[in-house]
């Protein structure tokens, strides 16, 4: 996630901090949406409007720009792409059902993973336990042979209660993907 555009955004328009975020995605209708029920569009628009509550005045799109502003991380792509020749690599996403159209039409990587696990087609969301252990059987895999990587420490933390090892990532903290992974000794075999 871009979350240093979030910041800005926030900052840029006189909000509390994490306020484009937390209208987006720390409400009971996003909770639905993840997994699968509830109106996309209904969603969207009560979002924006709790923006504007916090804010006290109209605003622009700002979720709009902030989900437009999602896009891949290069030297993680590069990383995935060579991976792939030797491991299996798979997506576990809290996403609503936009995400398989975004990955192939809007993004062009989902040929990359072996398996896409979409939180609004399976019906549960991470942290919940059950999603990862049904990640990790989609691939034919242990949780134990499974790496999770993630962008929220809930996530990771769930990622190894259930015997995932798990690596914290955050571009937007300077974080090398290549490195932490290498630290586990997941590299690319050629």
């Amino acid at each position: 996630m871009r979350w240093e555009v979030a910041r800005e955004l926030d900052q840029a328009h006189g909000l509390p901090r994490s306020s484009v975020f937390e209208t987006l995605y720390r409400t009971g209708r996003w909770d639905a949406i993840e997994r699968g029920r509830g109106d996309r569009r209904a969603w969207l628009e009560a979002a924006h409007r709790l923006l504007e509550e916090r804010a006290g005045r109209t605003l622009p799109p700002l979720h709009e720009e902030w989900r437009a502003s999602q896009r891949p991380i290069e030297p993680n792509l590069r990383l995935a792409r060579e991976l792939r020749a030797s491991h299996k690599l798979a997506i576990l996403s809290n996403a609503d059902r936009s995400l398989r159209e975004r990955l192939e039409a809007d993004i062009g990587i989902h040929h990359l993973f072996d398996d896409i696990v979409c939180s609004a087609e399976v019906g549960m969301a991470k942290p919940e336990p059950a999603i990862y252990l049904l990640a990790a059987e989609r691939l034919g895999l242990e949780p134990p042979e499974c790496v999770f990587v993630d962008d929220l420490d809930t996530n990771v933390e769930a990622a190894r209660q259930v015997g995932m090892h798990a690596v914290l990532f955050r571009v937007d903290k300077g974080d090398d993907l290549r490195a932490q992974l290498a630290a586990l000794g997941v590299t690319p075999r050629g």
